[in-house]
This record gives structure tokens, sequence and C-alpha cells, in this order.
């Protein structure tokens, strides 16, 4: 028996979304050329990595290195399920794979809650950049427990060149790894220097500088489909879903009032 569903997001890094709930299918042995990351919601995982058994469960984030074989498999009679991003090595290097392989399974609270908030974001649509930078600060997490932290320079500048970016580049948007590439800084990095300087991430500054904008042709008379688009919003329901849950109002009664 099983239930699968699988897509292909527009968020740079994530080749592949999978959910499935399985109760008596068995992986035979395989190697993807991605990185695995997986997390289990029921049940438990028995599987087979470069000639070493393990378990999956959870709360525990597990992570499968590219181009090593594994196997996998329910461990009691009522299956699993499970949801996974398949990763490319721009958001892991594959210098990493001899760190995963000894630690495959990661017990880290934060690390569970971001990659279930990067899974939340991945069912919806017009989301990329904050897809995105979840993704980002998931890669440096992962980094931190297999290499250990690194020293870091001072956030100030850094958040300041970005905060400019994002204002004139506020209705197209623009790719972290390109904000990334365009200010030499490392996308997770750029994410934290941000947050410290400015209280909140990137992608919610982006938001909060749609919605404002939003606003201001709201109340110019504008009509709403046109002004979601206008602004930088995928649609009008992206524009309704943000703009009610920052003012407590939907973008309708807040032109007529």
């Amino acid at each position: 028996m099983s239930d699968v569903r699988a897509w292909a997001p527009a968020v740079p890094g994530i080749v592949e979304v999978f959910h499935a709930r399985f109760t008596d299918h068995a992986y035979p042995e395989h190697a993807h050329d991605t990185w695995t990351l997986l997390v289990v919601d029921e049940g438990a995982i028995r599987y087979d990595l470069d000639r070493h058994e393990h378990g999956a469960l959870r709360p525990a984030v597990t992570l499968l290195p590219p181009h090593v074989s594994h196997t996998g498999r329910a461990a009691t009679h009522h299956g699993f399920r499970k949801r996974v991003l398949y990763v490319d090595a721009g958001v892991l290097p594959e210098s990493l794979t001899g760190a995963s392989l000894a630690t495959p399974s990661f017990d880290d609270d934060l690390l569970r809650t971001r990659v279930d908030q990067l899974h939340q974001v991945l069912g919806g649509t017009g989301a990329e950049f904050e897809a995105e930078s979840r993704l980002a600060l998931i890669g440096d997490r992962i980094r931190l427990h297999l290499r250990g932290p690194a020293a870091e320079p001072p956030p100030t500048r850094l958040a300041a060149d970005l905060r400019e970016l994002l204002d004139a580049r506020t209705v197209e948007g623009l790719a972290l790894r390109d904000a990334a590439a365009l200010l030499h800084a490392h996308p997770a990095h750029l994410i934290r220097s941000f947050t410290r300087a400015y209280g909140l991430p990137p992608h919610r500054y982006l938001t909060g500088r749609r919605v404002e904008a939003a606003r201001r042709r709201l109340l110019d008379g504008e009509p709403v489909a046109d002004v979601a688009v206008a602004v930088g919003f995928h649609d009008q329901a992206h524009l309704h879903r943000h703009f009610t849950r920052m003012l407590g109002i939907t973008p309708g009664r807040y032109a007529r009032s």
C-alpha cells in the first residue's frame, strides 16, 4: 500500500520534493546523484547505508549523501510516512560525504522545525524566495553539525547592502543565490546578517515592502488584481494571504475603508 506525491519546485537547490506513505514497500539498494534530506512523520524506517544498518524515526532529521548506495524499508508492519527533499551540491558540498556517512541522523529540534517550515512553504505558490532562504538556513545548520562553527565577519555593511538590493528590486525580486553572488557572501551568512541587523529575515522584509506598496495603490483606487501583480506578488490570492496576515484585513476591505 502506498500514497505518493512528488513535484519539482521552482527553488534553486531543490531538485525534487517527495511525500509518501508506505506499508510494505522495500527500496532495493540504490543511489541518488543528490543529497537526500529525510524526515519521518509516522512509524520508523530501517535502512542500510554504505553497508551499515541505521534507523530513521521522528523527530530526527536524516541526511543521505549522493552517490552512496542505500536501502529502505518499514521497521514495523504499520509502515511509515515520510517527507524528502532531494537537494544539490549548491546546498551541501560533496566534500561533506565522509562526515555524513559517520553521522547520517541529527537529533536537532531547530533543524527539524526548519525542515518542517520549508515543506509548508513548498506546498504553496509565490514563495520561492522564502523557500530558498529557509533552505539556506537548513544547509547552514547541517554544515554546523558536520564541520563545527566557523568565525564570521560583522553583519552591518552586508545587511545594508542586501537591503539596498531588495529595495531596488521589490517588484521583480531576486534569487538568494544571485544576491549572495553579487555581495560575495554565503547565502546563510547573508540571511543571518540581515536578521541580526533588522530583526526579520530578508524574505519577510521583501514581503513587507510589497504590502506597503500595495496599500498605497489600493488607496489610490487601483483594482486588487492589478495591484497584486504590480507590486510583485504571484497573483491576487498571494497578495490576499500576506496582506491579511500582516494587517488583519483583506485588501478589498482595506481599499473600501
